[in-house]
């Protein structure tokens, strides 16, 4: 089995290179894709030094979600059967990530989400993130009858039959989260959830960061939910391999 580790990457110039030791130090079997999204500091000087990794230079801006998809179109056109999703801020733990591979191969699952909120942990959520997490763990139970204990995690594994159908979608939403899980729901995919730690960001800025962001991810995400709802009550079940 090959596995890809794929790391979007937006201004993380005094994270990365820890990101890439971490996982060459305890995830040495998966390759890494880390896809530059045009970073306005020296993220990509920094990852021309590392040495064992590939990388994707984006020559504009296009945010989390379309560089999450970069990684999903690379890993289809390079044959891997799994892919990870991992952040490049230094909150995901490759030890942790190495788990959760190890633990999707032995179940067979299709999506391994590692949740913040299986088993008490130290990371701290902020209040808008608390709210959110809340809601929608209440709305994917509600809309499937799915309980996810963590429905705005990052880190999750991915096999084949769910990343190849994920890269060719051309409406690929701003926000892949509650809204994507309740997709692989409806599509009968396997899901899983375990419990796993992360840390919190040491250096830059979240993407959700302040007031407005996260107003603006909470309408967007509402907006996403309904249309995958709307989309399943219709018979359109969007793409699946």
């Amino acid at each position: 089995m090959r596995v890809l580790m794929i790391i979007p990457a937006y201004n993380e110039a005094m994270n990365i290179e820890k990101v890439i030791d971490d996982i060459h130090n305890n995830f040495k079997e998966a390759d890494i894709l880390i896809i530059n999204d045009c970073s306005q500091d020296n993220t990509l000087e920094v990852i021309q030094k590392i040495d064992g990794i590939d990388y994707v230079n984006l020559p504009v801006n296009l945010g989390y979600s379309f560089a999450v998809q970069t990684g999903f179109k690379y890993a289809v056109e390079q044959n891997y059967d799994y892919l990870i999703q991992f952040d490049g801020d230094g909150q995901h733990l490759a030890s942790e990530a190495k788990r959760m591979y190890d633990y999707a191969l032995e179940k067979d699952c299709d999506v391994l989400i590692g949740s913040r909120f299986l088993e008490a942990t130290d990371y701290q959520h902020s209040f808008f993130r608390k709210i959110g997490t809340g809601l929608f763990q209440k709305i994917i139970r509600m809309l499937t009858g799915k309980k996810i204990s963590d429905p705005t995690s990052g880190l999750q594994v991915l096999n084949r039959k769910v990343f190849t159908p994920l890269s060719k979608i051309n409406n690929y939403p701003e926000f892949p989260d509650a809204n994507l899980l309740i997709q692989y729901i409806f599509q009968g995919y396997q899901i899983e959830e375990v419990g796993v730690q992360m840390k919190s960001r040491e250096f830059g800025e979240s993407m959700h960061s302040g007031i407005l962001k996260p107003a603006k991810y909470m309408i967007k995400m509402f907006y996403y939910i309904l249309v995958v709802f709307a989309n399943h009550l219709t018979g359109r079940r969007g793409q699946k391999s």
